[in-house]
């Protein structure tokens, strides 16, 4: 397949901080690629570089066969942005924004405001057309966002962190809008903090951090570079701790995990775990351990992020420097 999106070397600075240190990155036609990272990895740096609204202090990239420094009109002719804030007018309606970004791709006034109907009915928005965007909520401005980046159809998208700050059923309908575009073609670059929607979204991930990318895979080639298997036990009794951790002990590959609370026990397993699973069941009965919950679970993202990086995909620790706060 064609890339729809290659990155070289792509360095940025500000002042100080090194916010992108040679980054490489490739989105195929008709591909999800997700960038995940915490705040100040650099994401919203390569997005800003990738859609021309900052150029690179090194390296190239080209998106749709354009190149973002020598073709800036070509790339944004290609491309549908959203951003982490929904970039609409607050005073106008959701009608009236579409038809406004319609105007502006130059479709005609009769082709903006067919476009502007059918990207209302598919985000349903229909019910709040000809109300002004300030009164929308958060979950509504942000699928009115997404609809404006879609007016022209064009054949790549760019979401920078889509659902943060969404509530549980906005964060859902977003992901089905996603799927919907990706199933009709679109290619897509996603940036996020949420380890599940990379998780249920991308084709690919790349992790990064501190500007570099440090891993890259499916979800599942990820996971398998974060270990195998592990059991999980939570005790009904704290007591229990000391009998269930020698339990544990027999199967665990690397010690036993053993939560604050002191009820909350994770072994990593090797081989068959379902048979060790069974085999730890079978000591706990040996040793009159109770417990409220015991399952055999695959590793996660999370796993991933913390064995890559040594702290989870969430924002920084107070005093390192985000991307944001260098580029002030």
């Amino acid at each position: 397949m064609a890339e729809m999106i290659r990155a070289s070397g792509l360095v940025k600075r500000y002042k100080e901080v090194e916010a992108l240190r040679g980054l490489d990155l490739s989105v195929e036609e008709g591909k999800v690629l997700a960038l995940l990272g915490p705040n100040g990895a650099g994401k919203t740096t390569a997005v800003r570089i990738l859609t021309t609204l900052l150029p690179p202090d090194g390296g190239s990239a080209e998106v749709a066969g354009c190149d973002v420094v020598r073709d800036p009109v070509g790339v944004r002719s290609r491309i549908g942005l959203s951003g982490q804030y929904a970039a609409v007018d607050e005073h106008l309606t959701a009608y009236e924004n579409l038809v406004m970004i319609g105007r502006l791709y130059h479709l005609g006034k009769a082709r903006a405001q067919e476009r502007a109907r059918e990207l209302l009915e598919r985000f349903d928005l229909t019910e709040f057309a000809d109300r002004p965007t300030k009164t929308y909520s958060g979950g509504q401005r942000r699928r009115l966002d997404l609809a404006c980046a879609l007016v022209a159809q064009p054949p790549v998208m760019v979401l920078d962190e889509p659902t943060t700050g969404l509530d549980v059923r906005s964060r859902q309908q977003t992901w089905d809008v996603i799927r919907e575009l990706v199933g009709a073609g679109t290619t897509l670059l996603l940036t996020t903090q949420y380890l599940e929607e990379a998780d249920r979204l991308a084709d690919d991930i790349m992790v990064i951090d501190h500007g570099l990318a440090i891993a890259q895979g499916t979800a599942d080639e990820l996971k398998a570079r974060a270990g195998g298997e592990r059991i999980e036990v939570v005790l009904a009794d704290v007591e229990d701790r000391v009998a269930a951790e020698r339990v544990l002990g027999e199967v665990a590959l690397d010690g036993v995990r053993v939560a604050e609370n002191g009820r909350e026990l994770t072994a990593a397993v090797g081989g068959s775990g379902a048979a060790d699973l069974l085999r730890v069941l079978q000591g706990f009965e040996r040793e009159t351990v109770t417990v409220l919950d015991i399952g055999l679970r695959r590793p996660t993202l999370d796993d991933v992020f913390l064995s890559l990086t040594g702290h989870l995909a969430e924002a920084l620790e107070n005093g390192k420097s985000t991307e944001k706060e260098a580029a002030r």
